[in-house]
């Protein structure tokens, strides 16, 4: 994920004891069954924390430390040992504090912690549980994986968890070596530029990223595809994250071959550069068209295709980015406009409230629901209501296909 990865590398390498930190099976267990929700391609599962909880927990296989994203956790979980650390040098923005904690009791129900800390911002930088309109109080990865295999069905929201040797492997599908470095796991893929171009790319392999594919240094290398977007890709300490979407021609992971990607080209920050030597990242919008079963021990990933392998890749035709806020998280507010989008045509600005599409109040939707909404097919024509200047307006949005 973007947006933590280079501070949750400087929390791990200069704070935390050099223990190993991980989950076992409880009683014996051969297997566990763990339920998620997939909510804006975010693996979300809920566990406790000290007997406090649930909580929501994204899993995010690209960050190597436990995050707790939500600063109120402090008191909710009845914290006896913390300290604080402060954080500098990593950008133009405020110098940052955060809590590193002893061992917790992270409780999955089938599953046991052992020694598993957490950093804990005093300030929420990130606002994820405004991006996936449910309260999300933080990020969860190398912890959970380091240890076991774990199986991730989309078609059913589940996670199996057993011993890699207890793993019931797919009759049919491909085996993908993965290599952790610094408590992240990688592989490689190749990548076909529409020009043609092709390389070999080394990609995190990362639950916690919504989008299909992100490639970084590009821009520099061989510049951008002829057509792209501006964008906002994430948050990051500094700030958003800038840059493009366009398309790449083809993605190949072992013997699949992923045509016509969405693809995200961030800008280089001096502030946010990574501390490994990577081209990338491979996200949801690609990984949850399979069925997964993730083995750090053994440093393999398996993938099988799902039933919507060959759907084709759809970008917003709204140019309207937007999120949650309020005590229910069921306001839509608009927080960017992308210049000559359809959104910017009708007058859209920064702040406008979303009230309702096609007479349907936001209230009864998901911010999913309405994503699907503003990919769903071009020159389709769309009624908002909108708090827009102080007053309710409705306007009338016609999709366009900008990539």
């Amino acid at each position: 994920m973007l947006r933590v990865t280079v501070l949750l590398a400087f929390l791990w390498c200069c704070s935390m004891p050099a223990r190993a930190q991980y989950f076992d099976l409880e009683g014996g267990r051969k297997r566990v069954t763990v339920p998620f929700r997939l909510i804006r391609d975010l693996v979300v599962i809920r566990l406790n924390i000290n007997d406090k909880g649930p909580f929501n927990f994204i899993l995010d296989t690209g960050v190597g430390l436990m995050l707790i994203t939500d600063p109120k956790l402090v008191d909710s979980i009845n914290l006896v040992n913390k300290r604080t650390i402060h954080i500098e040098g990593l950008g133009e923005g405020d110098d940052l504090e955060a809590y590193i904690t002893a061992a917790l009791n992270v409780q999955i129900p089938g599953l046991k912690s052992y020694d598993v800390g957490a950093a804990i911002l005093k300030t929420d930088h990130f606002g994820l549980s405004n991006y996936a309109g449910i309260p999300i109080h933080g990020l969860l990865g190398y912890e959970f994986f380091n240890n076991l295999a774990v199986k991730i069905n989309f078609a059913d929201s589940t996670l199996t968890i057993s011993k890699p040797k207890d793993m019931r492997l797919f009759n049919k599908g491909n085996k993908i070596p993965l290599k952790v470095e610094n408590r992240k796991p990688y592989l490689q893929a190749k990548v076909t530029f529409t020009n043609g171009t092709k390389s070999i790319d080394k990609l995190i392999f990362d639950l916690g990223a919504g989008h299909p594919l992100s490639l970084e240094n590009i821009i520099e290398k061989h510049g951008l595809p002829d057509k792209f977007i501006a964008a906002n890709l994430g948050v990051g300490l500094t700030g958003p994250i800038n840059g493009f979407v366009s398309r790449v021609k083809e993605v190949d992971i072992g013997k699949y071959k992923i045509k016509n990607v969405i693809t995200s080209f961030p800008v280089s920050n001096a502030g946010e550069k990574s501390v490994e030597q990577r081209d990338g990242n491979l996200g949801m919008g690609i990984l949850k068209r399979f069925t997964l079963i993730v083995d750090y021990p053994d440093s393999v990933l398996y993938l099988k295709p799902g039933p919507n392998m060959d759907e084709p890749y759809e970008h917003d035709m709204s140019g309207l980015e937007y999120y949650s806020t309020g005590k229910d998280l069921n306001h839509v507010v608009v927080s960017r406009v992308e210049p000559g989008s359809p959104g910017d045509e009708v007058g859209l600005e920064p702040g406008d409230e979303i009230m309702a599409i096609n007479f349907k109040s936001v209230t009864k939707m998901t911010l999913e629901e309405i994503d699907g909404i503003f990919k769903s097919r071009p020159d389709r024509a769309l009624l908002l209501e909108v708090y827009h200047d102080k007053k309710f307006d409705n306007v009338i949005i016609t999709l366009k296909r900008r990539i």
